[in-house]
This record gives C-alpha cells, structure tokens and sequence, in this order.
C-alpha cells in the first residue's frame, strides 16, 4: 500500500530525472531454492545485494534532491513488524510504501527478523524507485510440469462458429499421459517422511493434478488422504510392519493389496475400479456445500475479532479432513478483516491463533449458517454478530 502528500508534482519531475540516470545493481548473489522431492534438482537465480543498491540509489536520488528513508513499526492490532520506505523532496512533497515483514514475536529471533527485513527493504526501495535486484522468475520453467499436451479441440458453435473456450482451465491429459502422470505423482507421494514435505508437495502437485482425467485425480486425492492420516497416526502405530513396495522382504505376513493398489485399485481407465471385481471402491465423503449467497451473508458480518466490517469469509480448515485443491464446506465460514485474515495464514497454526485471540469460531460459524438467508430467503441480509469468547 502506498501512500503520498497533497501534491506530488515536483518530486515526480525530479524523480523521472533520476531514473533516467538509475541503473539495476549488479546481481552478484545467488539464492537457491531447494526442491521438496529428492528427485528433483534445486533451482537458482542471480540476485543484488540491499547495500549495492542502496549505493547506487543515494547517489542519484541526492544529485535531484531526493531523499530515502525506511523506518518500522509493530501494528498492534495484527501483531506485525511493517516497514515504511519513503521518498522525501527538498519541496516537501513526499510518497511511501507500507509492507508487513514478520510477527512482532520474531524479535525473540534477531537472525530471523533481521534476514526477513533486510529482504523487505530491498524489495520495498527497489519497487519504490523502478529498478530490478533480481532475476526474473516469472517465466515458466521449460522442465518442470506434465509432458505437453495438444491444444484442446473446441467445438463447433452455432452457424459453425467456434463456441466459447474456458479461460485458465489446464487441458486434460491423454489417457497413457495421465496414467503416467498419476504413477509418478504417487511415486513421489510414497516418499514424503514429515507434514511440511506433504504440505509442499500438495501445493506444488495441484496444478498437475487438474490435468488428470477424473478417475486418476480421484485416485491420486485418495493417496493423499491416506498419506495424511498415516502421518496423524501415533508414532507407535506407523511403525507397525506393512506390506507394500516400500516393505522388505520378511518384515510380515502380507495382509491383502498394497497401498498403490488399494488406492488405483484396477486398470487405467476412466472409471473408479469396483467392489465386485476384487478392487478397493473410493471412500464415499458427505457432499461439501457451496452457497454464493451464504459467503456474501457472512462478509456482511463484523470481523470477530475487531469489528471492523467488510470482512472476508474465512473457511475453518480443521472442521473437515484436508483434501487436494478442495476447500472446507461453505458452512463453516466465520468474517474476519482483511488484516487479521491475513494475519491467520500467516500464523500457520490456525487452531493456536484462534487460541491466542480467545476465540470459539466453530459456534459461531454454527450460528451464522442457521440465520444465513439461504434457509428463508426473506430474510434481511443484515449484520447479527454472536462472538463465543473462551473461559479463563
């Protein structure tokens, strides 16, 4: 967010002349970013130091009369460390940035805090006056994804016109490309030891995952709800002996279909395989809802945390079991501000956080869908806050 004085006239003439002098820093760094899977090799890019361009920034923006200066400040409400960098004009004309970089408890880790603004500040400066530190990562990398696939075929529309394609809709693979995909996804699935290699490979495997035909997404989703639950079991219990492709031999009687087959449980098709023919069916969930109308009621409501309105509608993820790409049932929605919504994901452990703010969010999630206006459309769309506070 940015922010600036009444008038900018002269700090924008004299900051164009310093921009046309500005160059990019050298990029004499480099960062690497580790791959979650061990079959998969770590990737780079060049980047340039806070202090490198901060030497080539003050230079030119003095020689226009133009001065830099960063400074933070705790939020109390979110709880966050924000850094302002701003550009002041010998005229007295100004501009800003406002950037959150860290929770105030990572003070307790200077390392950390310091790594995490240092990172803010040359983000921040570098945006503010147009020049580029590192490389660019926005193009797609040419290895990583499924094997292409042929651009899909669009029907004929009326008067043989081409009908209508959907936009940003990954087209689905082939049936040998998808069962190949699916193989290898589940491969690398069978490999994950702890929750955080789990969670890096959900996000990572979702946009392959919506190029699979219905019967391997379902199988893959499947694998990984299996996968999660083992690693929710207690220590105890995982390390009973299984039978399996990760088994050796001698470990135990086996005791019926390995885990990939129980999850593929047939041939590659298109369809589930079924009970009658020896294989395992997919596990039947209840139907999770959807309601347009119910999200809208609930972002009518105060933030349950500071009362500040509009708010988003937050889905409490711990009410139901975490699927691929799937969100929570729209019935349990609490509101909750941009900022404290924001400042949840970024908390990471959303049972604590609501903990922290001496919350009980599932009543009142409970609450809000038996008065939502789905049940009695003529009901007034209107506020109706009921906050559960926690005892002691």
């Amino acid at each position: 967010m940015h922010q600036s004085s009444e008038r900018i006239g002269a700090l924008a003439a004299a900051l164009a002349k310093a921009q046309a002098a500005l160059t990019n820093p050298e990029k004499t760094l480099t960062a690497v970013i580790r791959s979650p899977f061990p079959r998969e090799d770590d990737r780079t890019f060049r980047y340039a130091s806070l202090a490198s361009g901060l030497d080539i920034v003050r230079k030119t923006l003095s020689q226009q009369e133009i001065a830099t200066i960063q400074t933070t400040r705790i939020e109390q409400i979110s709880g966050q460390i924000h850094l302002t960098t701003l550009l002041a004009h010998a005229s007295g004309e100004w501009i800003s940035s406002d950037l959150p970089v860290c929770a105030a408890k990572d003070v307790e880790a200077p390392h950390r805090m310091g790594a995490s603004l240092t990172y803010a500040r040359r983000y921040a400066l570098f945006a503010l006056v147009g020049i580029a530190g590192e490389d660019d990562l926005d193009a797609p990398d040419a290895m990583a994804g499924p094997p292409a696939a042929a651009a899909p075929q669009v029907a004929p529309g009326p008067k043989g016109k081409p009908a209508k394609a959907v936009l940003n809709r990954p087209a689905v693979l082939e049936l040998q490309q998808s069962a190949d995909l699916r193989k290898r996804l589940l491969a690398q699935l069978a490999t994950l030891r702890d929750g955080d290699d789990l969670l890096a490979w959900a996000k990572a495997s979702l946009p392959l995952k919506n190029t699979l035909l219905q019967a391997d997404a379902r199988a893959l989703e499947a694998a990984y709800q299996m996968r999660l639950e083992e690693m929710a079991r207690p220590e105890t219990e995982n390390d009973m002996p299984r039978s399996g492709p990760g088994s050796s031999p001698g470990e135990g009687p086996v005791q019926g279909p390995s885990r990939d087959q129980a999850v593929i449980a047939g041939p590659d098709t298109d369809e589930p395989a079924d009970q009658s023919e020896g294989g395992l069916a997919f596990p039947k969930e209840p139907p999770r809802k959807r309601s347009k109308a119910h999200l809208a009621f609930v972002r009518a409501q105060p933030c349950l945390v500071c009362k500040q309105a509009p708010s988003d509608a937050h889905h409490l993820k711990f009410t139901q079991p975490r699927t691929l790409g799937r969100k929570v049932s729209d019935e349990f929605t609490v509101p909750l501000c941009r900022s404290h919504h924001h400042a949840l994901h970024r908390h990471g452990n959303e049972k604590a956080w609501w903990v922290d703010m001496q919350i009980l969010p599932l009543p009142v999630a409970s609450e809000l869908w038996t008065a939502s206006p789905i049940h009695d459309p003529a009901k007034p769309n209107t506020p109706i806050m009921m906050v559960h506070r926690r005892s002691g």
